[in-house]
């Protein structure tokens, strides 16, 4: 079982009210001492990475920050994760860091740079979640854009984006091209470093990359979209995949069409490693953890999950008839905006069937849970057992867990379900030695580098 934990350098996490409870300490999130404690205790624990959620905009209803966003700190505020991972990769040893990033802000070479030196800086324990953006209209107001990017068109660019990222990091330098020896004075061989020269639809860049190459090259590429153009790119690139399931049967099905594609672009549908979203709510009883759960509950409302949705989505819940189906939003005067941003949080609501649930039903499940995946209540034996059943059922690798009050829930996890855990033989015994291994190998991977049927592979040069 492979464990990696969600979070995001902001107020909450998941797209619910939590921050102002005694038991949540997540407004420390601007002190750097806060992630340092949060990764030592994850790496003791033996996870496999923290994970941190990122990106610029906010939730907007009709163009407009609304009231209830910034009363509540809903997805409103937030620093910048990338610039905490040095930090946190100097204090541990072991533990990945997989950061997100968007395709849509600026231009590859630069992002490119800061994930290579990231690499080195993290000694190859560092992924990238690859993302188009969220709310995408408060995006391109931010940023200046002359209207948000649609859809599909965000997919097409992250492929030519996350493309030439790959010509960088792999393309460029040959492994031998590094020669680093004081005694001769050749730092580099230039006859093993090769110019990258691409002219695509939305990229040109013409020249080297600067930055020698790391231990893994190319960051392990995370991907976390589950519309049908996220499925199709992270069967493409990604190697692992992070989906929220509203159902076991929903996310079995998002999986399988996941490895069918992954195969079906010439991968071995098992080296994409899967991951699932579960709030994980434990105790050392199990009425203590539904007290737990409970205190939670009394904090969210229907205003907390309709702007959360709304940033999500663009759409207004509150606006729509809570008797008949969210399908209406597709209704000739919905906002144009309304399936070109968050997808994947639309999609997640259709039953097996086609159909859609009411309006009010949407809020009822929202409330409380938000953006999150799988709801896990009870004691260690209760929460192990759910957690193996749905790795059962739905043919996931693992989880991505998502405190409702961090980072105690993250403490709790780790004293109470980790040692379950073990015992049943999903998670290895602690290792206590420096560590030495790279993040893809963790996550199973023979080598640090990319494997050879990865698309990034093909721009590996040929040594002279």
């Amino acid at each position: 079982m492979h464990l990696g934990v969600f979070e995001v350098a902001a107020p909450q996490v998941g797209g619910t009210l939590s921050w102002s409870h005694p038991y949540s300490d997540s407004v420390h999130h601007r002190e750097q001492q806060h992630w340092i404690e949060v990764a030592q205790l994850l790496e003791a624990a033996g996870f496999d990475f923290l994970f941190f959620a990122d990106g610029y905009g906010y939730p907007s209803v009709g163009g407009d920050l609304p009231e209830a966003a910034a009363r509540g700190g809903l997805n409103f505020t937030g620093i910048d994760p990338m610039l905490l991972i040095p930090t946190l990769a100097h204090h541990t040893s072991r533990l990945g860091f997989v950061v997100t990033s968007s395709t849509g802000i600026d231009h590859p070479v630069a992002m490119a740079r800061r994930f290579a030196t990231l690499d080195h800086l993290t000694g190859g324990r560092i992924g990238w979640n690859v993302v188009t953006g969220a709310s995408q209209d408060t995006i391109a107001g931010l940023f200046g854009h002359d209207g948000m990017t649609p859809h599909d068109t965000r997919y097409e660019i992250a492929r030519e984006y996350v493309d030439l990222c790959l010509q960088l990091w792999e393309g460029c330098w040959e492994d031998a091209a590094l020669v680093q020896d004081k005694e001769s004075g050749v730092f580099a061989d230039r006859s093993k470093l090769h110019r990258v020269e691409h002219v695509g639809k939305h990229f040109r860049s013409s020249g080297f990359f600067t930055v020698v190459p790391s231990a893994q090259r190319t960051p392990v590429l995370f991907q976390a979209g589950s519309s049908a153009a996220g499925r199709e790119f992270a069967a493409a690139q990604a190697e692992c995949v992070f989906l929220q399931g509203t159902t076991p049967a929903h996310a079995a099905a998002n999986v399988a069409d996941l490895r069918a594609r992954a195969a079906a672009a010439g991968r071995d549908p098992r080296s994409v490693k899967v991951l699932v979203g579960a709030t994980v709510t434990v105790a050392a009883t199990h009425d203590e953890a539904l007290a737990r759960r409970a205190e939670f509950e009394a904090l969210q409302t229907d205003e907390v999950a309709a702007v959360i949705y709304a940033g999500n989505t663009g759409i207004d819940l509150t606006a729509l008839d809570p008797d008949r189906p969210l399908s209406q939003i597709n209704e000739a005067a919905a906002d144009s905006r309304i399936g070109q941003m968050g997808q994947s949080n639309i999609d997640r609501f259709r039953r097996p069937d086609g159909s859609w649930p009411l309006v009010r039903e949407v809020l009822d499940e929202l409330r409380g849970r938000g953006t999150r995946g799988f709801t896990v209540v009870g004691d260690p034996v209760e929460v192990a057992d759910q957690l193996e059943e749905i790795m059962d059922v739905t043919d996931v690798d693992g989880f991505l867990l998502e405190a409702i009050f961090s980072p105690g829930d993250h403490r709790l996890f780790c004293d109470l379900v980790v040692p379950e855990l073990r015992r049943r033989g999903r998670l290895p015994e602690p290792d206590h030695a420096p560590g030495t291994g790279s993040l893809r190998e963790r996550l199973g991977a023979d080598s640090p580098r990319l494997p050879s049927d990865h698309p990034g592979a093909r721009y590996v040069p040929t040594p002279a």
